[in-house]
Formats: structure tokens, sequence, C-alpha cells
């Protein structure tokens, strides 16, 4: 029963770190959005656009 308490740690470890990574890119993606997003939405209305106009 020794080792639970370790194995417990270590798998509340990697939770946390797979919190930080997961926010840390959330972060990064948000602020490199507007750009990129904006990109594929005018991409995607002209696309509807062409397929109204034929």
């Amino acid at each position: 029963m020794g080792g639970k308490p370790d194995i417990i740690r270590a798998v509340v470890l990697v939770f946390a770190v797979g919190l930080v990574v997961t926010g840390f890119t959330s972060i990064q993606a948000s602020e490199d959005k507007p750009r990129g997003q904006a990109a594929a939405s005018v991409g995607a209305i002209q696309a509807i656009e062409e397929r109204l106009n034929r």
C-alpha cells in the first residue's frame, strides 16, 4: 500500500501538466485566431457566394 500515494501523485501531476499545456495552447491559439479566422471566414463566404451565383 505504500506505493499507491506515489501513483496518485503522478496521475495528479500529469493531469496538472496537461491543464497547463492546454491553457497555454488555447491562449496562443486565441492570439493567432483573428488573422486565421478572418481569412477562413472570407474564403467560406466567397465559396457560398459562388454557389449562389451559379
